[in-house]
């Protein structure tokens, strides 16, 4: 099982933001490859720290963390892709400071060099029907993105030899100062382009379709949003790819409706099923189940198979699934049955008579927004009307 996230940090859950930053600042010291040189161990720490600040320093990823774990980020979204140290360093490096000296590692490390230029996330919608939605789904969508045109080439920027920053030097009554800044004909990347392909832009780049693979976990909802890391558009050189943020939307089912993780469905009878009780197979959306009406059932019976709904996409529960009991009542009578309804108008044992437990559409409803609130000499009915306000009904 993979390890919580707050865990790898050492924060609890309700840890703020600053906390969380500083937590990481100290992991990634404490395993960083400079300090620790040919430590395998002690890099893959580095990484897990660094996927973990990925999403608990991101206040939109934390969130979707907290709600559905590890399962929000699975099949490519969130960190994963196999983000490698440059990007480790190209994305958090501004929390090192100056702990390694601004040297750090590989080529410019944390405070200053080379910047890895990044290349632009693509968002796509992809429909999901009910079924999809209850199994999960791997979808092979075909994704327009840039990429670097074939025999593009970039060189070392002669501006600045290739380190992405340029040296100036100022002289000032305090004597003669240094400072550096990135370099303005590469842009920090330390590469130029050397050779455009005909047909690229002016980053020797060109849009090509290509299919990318999208696992979608069980129990996802209209609105969701994933993201494939590294399937966004390309970047020049040695630039980092973009990702890719997939949209969930939910098609529309015909039996079923959705309500969080739970399924309503309209089970229609006819009166002499409802009279004798019957037992009525359901087709589900993973198989079938067998329900049991009792005789004299009445329209508006709501029967709850429990654990026939949706999976929870952090897979800690499965939702109900709510049977709407409705009685067909005939729109046209043959001779013989118009005769028999009329015998059974003085039959008392069709008279309604409806118990305590057979409310109404109105007592049902006045039973979830109706409460009595009793004081002396009054009684005040507070009923609440959607979707303006409470309104307050005094008897005396």
């Amino acid at each position: 099982m993979k390890q919580d996230y707050y865990e790898i940090l050492g924060v609890s859950k309700s840890a703020t933001a600053s906390e969380i930053k500083k937590a990481y600042r100290k992991k990634a010291i404490q395993f960083h490859p400079d300090k620790n040189p040919d430590d395998k161990n002690a890099e893959a720490n580095f990484k897990k720290a660094a996927e973990a600040y990925e999403i608990l320093g991101n206040q939109e990823k934390r969130s979707q963390y907290d709600q559905y774990g590890h399962a929000a980020f699975e099949g490519g979204q969130g960190f994963g892709g196999g983000m490698n140290m440059d990007d480790i360093f190209s994305q958090f490096g501004d929390i090192f400071g100056n702990a390694f000296g601004g040297g750090g590692f590989g080529s410019g490390g944390f405070g200053g060099g080379q910047r890895r230029s990044q290349g632009s996330n693509m968002r796509i919608r992809v429909k999901l029907t009910l079924e999809e939605i209850a199994k999960g789904v791997e979808k092979k969508i075909k994704v327009p993105r840039k990429v670097q045109a074939p025999g593009v080439q970039y060189g070392t920027c002669s501006a600045c030899n290739g380190t992405g920053q340029v040296l100036k030097i100022t002289n000032t009554i305090l004597g003669r100062m240094q400072t550096s800044a990135v370099c303005s004909s590469c842009g920090g990347s330390g590469q130029t382009l050397l050779n455009r392909p005909a047909g690229s832009d002016a980053h020797g780049m060109i849009k090509r379709e290509e299919t990318v693979s999208i696992k979608i976990p069980a129990g996802v909802e209209e609105g969701m949003q994933l993201k494939v890391s590294g399937k966004g558009n390309e970047a020049p050189a040695n630039g980092i790819s973009g990702d890719l943020l997939v949209l969930i939307e939910e098609l529309p089912h015909d039996v079923f409706v959705r309500e969080s993780n739970h399924l309503h469905y309209d089970l229609y009878i006819s009166i002499a099923e409802a009279a004798l009780g019957i037992s009525k197979e359901l087709s589900l959306l993973d198989g079938k189940a067998r329900i049991k009406l009792e005789p004299g059932i009445q329209s508006g019976k709501t029967l709850r198979l429990r654990g026939k709904g949706l999976a929870t996409i952090n897979g800690y529960g499965t939702g109900d699934l709510l049977v709407h009991v409705n009685v067909w009542t005939p729109k046209k009578l043959n001779k013989e049955q118009h005769q028999f309804f009329e015998k059974m108008l003085e039959d008392p044992n069709f008279i309604p008579k409806p118990e305590t437990s057979d409310k109404s559409f109105f007592e049902k409803v006045k039973g979830m927004f109706a409460y009595t609130i009793r004081n002396k000499n009054k009684i005040i009915y507070l009923i609440y009307c959607y979707p303006l306000c409470w309104f307050y009904f005094s008897f005396y």
